[in-house]
């Protein structure tokens, strides 16, 4: 349920706002989104896995505190973030 080292690895390269750069709200973003999309593809064969449920609907949380934090700092950012990953506001 979680993404490969490789696909994390493509994240931090295509999000990263310098060379290096792992931290950043932009790349913290994308590797969260793509471990949700993960988790999601995973509860349509195993709806009763409420334990993993847990862990989804707080990435989810997470995700979302970093969203508030971006577009309280910088809207532009923010919406270029939502519309690269396709997230819906």
């Amino acid at each position: 349920m979680s993404i490969t080292a490789e696909e994390k690895q493509r994240l931090i390269k295509e999000f990263a706002t310098t060379e290096g750069d792992t931290g950043s709200p932009e790349v913290q973003v994308a590797i969260l989104t793509s471990r949700i999309t993960t988790l999601t593809e995973h509860f349509k064969s195993h709806k009763k896995d409420n334990h993993s449920r847990r862990g989804l609907l707080k990435m989810v949380a997470q995700r979302r505190k970093l969203l508030d934090y971006t577009r309280a700092k910088d809207e532009e950012r923010y919406q270029a973030l939502i519309k690269r990953l396709g997230i819906r506001r």
